[in-house]
């Protein structure tokens, strides 16, 4: 394994920390979205925001980090993502903006109208994001960036939607399964069993949305299915079965246990996708080792990357630790 390989290595694993985590966090705002009017939704709201409130910012250093990671060791097609897909890429940078306003504006908000107004922004957003995020993996896998077309619409094709659509399904999903066990956690069967039903309806959808998007799949992004029924299958039946024993484990109300077998079947998929769309950084158009920058540069990466692991990830786990265990209070954010 070439040096390049590590590098892309360790920035795809901060993609796949960034889907679980982020996605968790993002999804959030589809239920934020549905709960209902400001009585109906109030103890759905309350439950969001104490949920992510110690957190809801602190899962961006994933995208912050390979960002730069892309950047740095792989200029080239960094560039050409970046002219390829710049509508995608403001609309995910606008939605991020948003999100935060909306979520951190609505809590201090005079009066209810204005409080309406800044939620709806942070749900809207929160979907937008993972959506157009979606888009960007679409476009990629689809082989359409770095062909020379750069047009505007290149990332308009039937996997970006595919990716767009199932990344926002695949939050809503995640985030019902977090949310659900958070409220079981505290003593609100009530909204755990409401929250239960519907992650069971979303994550019945999702599946199906997948399945049918295989048949797109064949014909608009041959590369990457002949990946995932080759060598990257393993990882998605993993995901499968992942996500089928979340089902199972949501209708036997084991709500905590399901949490765990959720983040593995998005982590399994987006591994998967890592693996059968390798060795190409840009599909069919640039591989890894093509695409990197000079050797310094890549060593450098790595020794940054392990300095990250020692100062970084220790406190952002203990973080988590403290929101878990309620030990943080409400939190007000974290950025």
């Amino acid at each position: 394994m070439s040096t390049a390989d590590l590098v892309a290595g360790v920035m795809f694993a901060a993609v796949v920390l960034y889907a679980v985590l982020g996605g968790a966090d993002f999804g959030s705002g589809a239920w934020d979205l549905l709960a209902g009017d400001a009585r109906r939704g109030a103890s759905t709201r309350r439950l969001i925001d104490h949920a992510i409130g110690p957190v809801w910012e602190a899962n961006h250093v994933w995208l912050i980090f390979v960002l730069v990671f892309l950047w740095t060791g792989f200029p080239v097609p960094f560039a050409t993502l970046m002219r390829t897909l710049a509508v995608p890429f403001w609309l995910v940078g606008l939605g991020i903006v948003l999100r935060g306003a909306g979520f951190a504006f609505r809590k201090y908000a005079p009066t209810l109208r204005w409080a309406r107004a800044a939620g709806v922004t942070f749900a809207l957003s929160s979907l937008m994001t993972p959506f157009f995020l979606g888009m960007i993996t679409g476009a990629i896998a689809s082989g359409r960036v770095g062909t020379g077309d750069d047009s505007s619409t290149a990332w308009l094709s039937p996997t970006s939607f595919l990716g767009g659509s199932l990344a926002v399904l695949t939050c809503t999903f995640l985030a019902g399964v977090f949310l659900s066990a958070e409220a079981q956690r505290i003593g609100d069967e009530s909204l755990a069993e409401s929250l239960r039903i519907k992650s069971l309806a979303v994550g019945a959808v999702t599946g199906i949305v997948a399945l049918v998007g295989i048949i797109p799949l064949r014909s608009d992004a041959p590369t990457l299915s002949d990946g995932l029924v080759g060598r990257a299958a393993p990882l998605v039946l993993l995901s499968a079965i992942a996500g089928a024993t979340t089902v199972w484990l949501l209708a036997r109300r084991k709500l905590r246990l399901a949490r765990g077998s959720s983040a593995v079947a998005v982590a399994a998929i987006v591994i998967g996708w890592g693996v059968a769309q390798y060795p190409w950084i840009l599909v069919d158009q640039t591989t890894i080792e093509d695409g990197a920058g000079a050797a310094a540069t890549m060593t450098g990466l790595l020794i940054a990357s392990g300095l990250a692991a020692v100062l970084v990830v220790p406190p952002l786990i203990y973080l988590f630790i403290l929101a878990d265990t309620n030990r943080l209070g409400s939190g007000e954010g974290v950025d």
